[in-house]
């Protein structure tokens, strides 16, 4: 069997599979992400039910990915200050002797939607969370892009349209993608969530706008395959075709992308992306 955790900023997901099908999960548990202390012999407790070949772990950031740093493994300067520079890898090598794949929550989420979802058949492939915040998984090759750090995607600097007065909510760039686009900006501009905005609300042509701009500047960085779409603001279908014009729009013929509605699309593994992820890189490691 393989372990998967997806640590996430109110719960923790851990979950077995069979490692010759990852999607038939065997089982699954959800704990809140209360402190490590309280959270962590849970998380252990439950996997001490299975033989367990090795695990995959896909975290809230940041996380140092570095192998070759002292705090590889650890989450470091988190805005949940329980888990601020908490050695998660390590607590859980204690526990397993196991082989791990430490990376991101959407980083695991990417790779899931390769192997099992939206980007199967594909080698390329960048995954965009957009709901409280805006985060981003990016594959290349069949491998999660990681370096001395992991991507922040949902942090790049875009171009805000001169009729948009709002400043940004993001508390460290303002007005970069998450604190443009993400859902509490939406909410700040139109006075009620955005899952309460009627289809032809004027709020969806901006938030449209800054998508694509996020992925024209995807497409010219990194070359994918698949832009795929998840989180909670991204429920809203309309959203796609709106995103998918205006993309159009602004890459104005320069790359030769003819099929936008295969191009920019929604994950198919909706919620369990990162758990299939998660999985799925536990099974690389062997």
């Amino acid at each position: 069997m393989l372990g998967a955790i997806e640590a996430g900023g109110t719960k923790i997901v851990c979950a077995v599979a069979p490692k010759e099908a990852l999607t038939q999960i065997a089982e699954r548990i959800s704990i809140p992400t209360g402190t490590p202390q309280e959270t962590m012999p849970k998380i252990i407790a439950f996997f001490k039910n299975y033989q367990i070949e090795a695990i995959g772990i896909g975290s809230f950031g940041p996380i140092d990915v570095d192998p070759s740093s002292p705090t590889y493994g650890f989450i470091t300067n988190t805005p949940k200050l329980a888990w601020k520079h908490f050695d998660f890898l390590g607590t859980m090598k204690k526990a397993f002797a196991v082989p791990y794949f430490w990376t991101t929550d959407v980083n695991a989420a990417a790779f899931g939607e390769l192997k099992h979802g939206s980007a199967v058949g594909n080698e390329n492939c960048i995954y965009i969370t957009v709901g409280t915040g805006i985060g981003g998984g990016v594959v290349l090759n069949g491998k999660v892009i990681e370096g001395k750090g992991h991507p922040e995607i949902g942090h790049i600097y875009i171009n805000q349209l001169v009729h948009d007065s709002f400043e940004g909510n993001c508390p460290y760039h303002k007005n970069c993608l998450e604190g443009l686009a993400a859902g509490p900006a939406i909410e700040a501009r139109a006075g009620k969530p955005a899952q309460n905005l009627a289809a032809d609300n004027p709020a969806w042509e901006l938030e449209a706008h800054y998508l694509a701009e996020a992925c024209v500047n995807y497409t010219l960085s990194f070359s994918p395959e698949k832009i795929i779409f998840g989180g909670g603001v991204m429920k809203q279908a309309h959203l796609f075709p709106l995103v998918r014009e205006k993309f159009t729009e602004l890459l104005n013929g320069y790359l030769p992308i003819s099929q936008v509605d295969q191009y920019i699309v929604p994950c198919a593994l909706q919620d369990n992306a990162g758990i299939v992820g998660c999985l799925a890189l536990a099974k690389e490691t062997l």
